[in-house]
């Protein structure tokens, strides 16, 4: 018995209900290459796999994309809008107050939604968002002129 083969990136768009481009596959492959992308470096490996695509059409290639659930927007308050290839679950973000980098962290405690909200208000809660902040280890080792910004 042989082992399903994994789906292209064009069979992926498709099952998701969405045309395949050049450029929607090569944002997908570029958003689940990188780590946490912002929209200029996304249009940038987009643009170093097909060449030219304007800023806009990133921005709809990325919307249908999140509304597909093929990939995930996040947006730390106080940082830009980033994206990345995994989906689906409920992971959480660590940011660096001092760079602002991005790593992920698994769910907090047992299935999705991770937290139990304290009143739910009568909702049906099915998903948590959890962003931890702090300094990574390069900014931690610092100097300490540098750390003393973040408190």
């Amino acid at each position: 018995m042989t082992s399903p083969q994994p789906s292209t990136t064009a069979e992926e768009l498709r099952g998701a209900g969405l045309r395949v481009t050049a450029a929607r596959a090569a944002l997908l492959e570029t958003v689940r290459e990188g780590d946490h992308l912002g929209v200029e470096a996304i249009a940038s490996g987009v643009r170093d796999r097909v060449g030219h695509i304007s800023l806009q059409a990133v921005y709809e290639a990325l919307h249908a994309l999140t509304a597909a659930g093929l990939v995930r927007h996040i947006e730390p308050p106080g940082s830009p809008a980033r994206f990345e290839g995994r989906v689906g679950d409920n992971h959480h973000h660590l940011v660096c107050r001092s760079c602002g980098v991005v790593a992920d962290v698994d769910c907090a405690v047992g299935h999705a939604p991770c937290l139990t909200a304290a009143q739910d208000h009568g909702f049906s809660v099915d998903e948590a968002e959890v962003i931890y902040w702090g300094l990574c280890p390069d900014c931690s080792t610092a100097s300490p002129a540098s750390t003393a910004l973040s408190t």
